[in-house]
């Protein structure tokens, strides 16, 4: 944030600070009645705020290297960007290509995180700031990293499913079956979503009973034909899951609900009409409290909204798919001209690449990320930052389905903060207390805040 004093000469609110205790207000109420900034400005005609905006990209499951703590799942060795830039080189031979990213330090992050060279990528740190953050949550969630990256790291252990087969209890299925009044459910297993509707999707339209299904993480994932069950049914039976669960003290994470469209199982698609059922936060986020500030804006982009129960955003923006995710976020960075937070996930990286591993695809789909960054550099103000992360890992070469254990990027772009290594973040909580600062809200519990080590 910088005091635009009329005469184009700017002062920032830390210079200010350094001179004075008073709060910002205080401070620009004693400037405007005594019309002097100091000795070497004389008049101010008139004091205008320019404020900063916080625009987080959330690269869904884009892991640079196994964390510490990765035995514990079974993920040693799992580094989605190495591996997945290994896979694409070797069948095309020919590196990712991927500049702007590699500009910001993404190749440096990954090569500190692994502990060894990258050969598959070239691209040395430019401008901006890079690092890498291991995990404290208990889990390797989606839920767990997003709390985590805004101040409020998942502690506790989460209820899961944990059978192979037969996933849901029978007393748990009466209990669902009375509450919805839905006699049955197909599935009741362990299961990627792209294969279970191909497997069970035509009994489903033909029977209506859902798809039933969990995996790894703390979920209950629910899988219906729009037309033949009727997306609102889909999202009622969703709710009364998420009720039930709840009344029975399951920790269960989060309900999903995963519609889908087609004839038969060679043409079934999931559709973009998903929507994830979140238990609240267990205390209040970044995100609550620069809501609360009510300066700006909480803007959520895709699925962030879900994913925080709704708690700390103000402006919801649902799109599907990579491209108009993008642009969704850019028409915000182009009409949001206040102190505001612009969160995005980028969930195709995730469920379109990482779980199904595909690396080859996840590799085309960083490419074009890549390409489109610049479009962000154009819209944003000076002051503006842009934080590109991860929530976890998603290695595509990885066996199973299943989310990995990772360190994830923190990677930083602005016209006015310096180029800085930020090493190895202890937490995902560094990019929440980040926030903190740069809005001048009061200290999360967690995290370390590297916002002095970037400001120029």
């Amino acid at each position: 944030m910088k005091l635009f004093t009329g005469h184009e000469n700017y002062i920032t609110v830390s210079e200010l600070f350094k001179f004075c205790n008073e709060s910002l207000n205080n401070i620009l109420s004693a400037l405007i009645a005594k019309k002097v900034l100091g000795p070497h400005l004389k008049c101010v005609y008139f004091v205008r705020i320019i404020m900063s905006r916080a625009i987080i990209l959330v690269i869904d499951s884009f892991g640079i290297g196994y964390a510490p703590d990765a035995d514990k799942f079974g993920d040693r060795s799992a580094n989605t960007f190495a591996n997945l830039a290994q896979a694409y080189y070797q069948e095309k031979q020919q590196p990712i290509n991927i500049p702007n990213l590699a500009s910001l330090g993404l190749v440096a992050a990954c090569e500190q995180a692994s502990n060894r060279t990258f050969p598959y990528v070239g691209g040395k740190p430019e401008k901006g700031a890079y690092g890498y953050a291991a995990e404290i949550s208990s889990g390797k969630d989606t839920p767990s990293g997003h709390w985590e990256m805004t101040g409020v790291p998942v502690l506790f252990d989460w209820d899961y499913f944990t059978n192979k087969e037969q996933s849901f209890s029978v007393e748990l299925l009466e209990k669902i079956s009375k509450k919805t009044g839905v006699k049955s459910i197909l599935g009741n297993c362990h299961a990627s979503g792209t294969t279970i509707i191909e497997q069970y999707g035509e009994d489903h339209i033909n029977s209506g009973m859902p798809i039933c299904y969990t995996s790894a993480d703390s979920v209950f994932q629910v899988a219906a034909h729009e037309e033949s069950f009727g997306l609102a049914n889909l999202y009622t039976y969703c709710e009364q899951v998420r009720e039930l669960l709840d009344d029975e003290k399951l920790n269960i994470g989060r309900v999903i609900a995963r519609p889908f469209v087609g004839n038969d199982a060679s043409n079934f698609q999931r559709t973009g009409n998903r929507r994830d059922y979140s238990v609240l936060p267990p205390s209040k986020t970044v995100l609550d409290k620069v809501c609360a500030k009510n300066v700006g804006d909480v803007i959520s982009v895709g699925k962030i909204a879900d994913i925080f129960a709704h708690q700390g955003i103000n402006v919801t923006t649902k799109a599907t798919g990579l491209d108009a995710l993008i642009d969704a976020t850019l028409e915000h960075i182009k009409q949001r001209k206040n102190e505001s937070i612009i969160f995005t996930n980028l969930v195709n990286f995730d469920q379109d690449y990482g779980h199904r591993r595909d690396p080859i695809g996840y590799a085309k789909a960083l490419e074009h990320l890549d390409r489109r960054l610049p479009e962000f550099y154009q819209l944003m103000n000076d002051e503006d930052i842009l934080f590109m992360t991860a929530d976890h890992g998603c290695d595509p070469t990885w066996p199973g389905s299943d989310h990995t254990r990772e360190y994830v990027p923190q990677l930083v772009y602005s016209k006015s903060i310096k180029s800085v290594n930020l090493g190895e973040r202890n937490t995902f909580a560094d990019l929440g207390q980040t926030i903190a600062e740069m809005f001048n809200v009061s200290p999360m519990d967690y995290g370390t805040s590297y916002f002095t080590e970037i400001s120029d």
